[in-house]
């Protein structure tokens, strides 16, 4: 039952982020197709989301390490 548990945990840390990184870049993508004027605004919050969301991610497999260490 642990490992079951360890597999599903991971597999969200994984798949989470992902959705989110996929979803930002679509949509930042697809404003900048409608206002290429205003890149240098989509760009850098296109890099803040991308870079909270790596934090998240790296802060929800150290506490995953944490409560699963051996």
């Amino acid at each position: 039952m642990h490992d079951i548990t360890i597999i599903i945990v991971m597999a969200l840390t994984i798949l989470g982020p992902s959705a989110v990184i996929a979803a930002v870049s679509y949509s930042s993508i697809y404003a900048l197709g409608r206002n290429p004027s205003s890149a240098p605004k989509i760009m850098l919050a296109m890099i803040v989301a991308l870079i909270f969301t790596g934090g998240l991610n790296v802060i929800t497999l150290l506490v995953f390490f944490h409560l699963f260490a051996k």
